[in-house]
């Protein structure tokens, strides 16, 4: 992991939910994606999951794998 990325709290993540500001962004183990450009996560939402949090836990109930998360930029460390 990149020591660089800044960090960023729980409430920050919770504002980046596809609703408050424009960036789409979601946690996993510890780090944090931006999704924004994602047509799966229109507006915040994929299927049941909202964005602006740590889907570590909701993971393990999804049709695919942590591999997802390959293909997005990750821009920072959740505190």
């Amino acid at each position: 992991m990149n020591n660089d990325l800044q960090i960023i709290t729980l409430s920050q993540l919770a504002l980046r939910n596809g609703q408050d500001k424009p960036e789409v962004w979601v946690a996993y183990k510890g780090q944090v994606f931006d999704v924004s450009h994602s047509r799966l996560w229109r507006q915040g939402k994929h299927y049941e999951h909202w964005a602006g949090q740590d889907m570590t836990e909701e993971l393990k109930d999804a049709p695919h794998t942590e591999e997802v998360f390959s293909r997005f930029k990750v821009i920072g460390k959740l505190a």
